[in-house]
């Protein structure tokens, strides 16, 4: 049976293990790396390599960071007061490229998930509370995701920020724009109904 060369075989496997990357994705990739030039390849690896060495957390918020605090932490025209809540720091760059959020975040770097054990000390949570604290915080976003794992990392935090006497809301999920109502699942109708807003 023909096989590729061992190096090959290699660069395919290691691009196997990235999330949602597929044999085929990979094999594509690989064959994608193997007709870039010498240069293009360096500058990948480079850049790689640069970002394992200098991207880190934020000591604040964990959001990615070259510091020990990232630019929105270090910010002084964003309220403190306000924080917005989410799973990933991914989130964060979805938020702020939609909307004009001027307060700050806590990245959890995950969701409560029973299946996959984890709980709630494998979250940044008891960082949060420290700052809801420490911060004089007002109102806490809970933005994290509408699925099974989002929900429950909600309803939890819920709990437990409530007896901190601050204000406490979710984002509302709802219909995108531009789409028809009779393509929009019942979940998102009904929670589009339930975060309606006065006009």
């Amino acid at each position: 049976m023909a096989r590729y060369t061992e190096s090959m075989e290699e660069l395919i496997r290691r691009l196997g293990k990235f999330p949602g990357v597929g044999p085929k994705s990979a094999e594509r990739m690989a064959f994608y790396i193997l007709h870039s030039s010498g240069q293009d390849v360096e500058a990948l690896t480079q850049a790689i390599s640069k970002v394992k060495k200098s991207t880190g957390f934020c000591k604040q918020c964990n959001n990615l960071s070259e510091g020990d605090l990232c630019a929105i932490c270090k910010d002084p025209g964003r309220d403190h007061t306000l924080i917005c809540v989410v799973e990933e720091p991914k989130d964060i760059i979805a938020i702020e490229k939609g909307s004009h959020f001027r307060g700050i975040y806590h990245v959890l770097l995950g969701a409560l998930s029973p299946l996959d054990g984890i709980g709630p000390d494998d979250l940044k949570i008891k960082e949060l509370i420290s700052r809801i604290k420490a911060l004089g915080v007002k109102e806490v976003i809970i933005a994290t995701n509408s699925d099974t794992e989002g929900e429950a990392t909600a309803l939890y935090l819920t709990k437990v920020i409530r007896s901190l006497k601050v204000k406490l809301t979710r984002i509302a999920f709802g219909v995108p724009i531009g789409s028809d109502l009779e393509y929009a699942d019942q979940v998102t109708l009904s929670r589009s109904l339930a975060g309606r807003r006065d006009l």
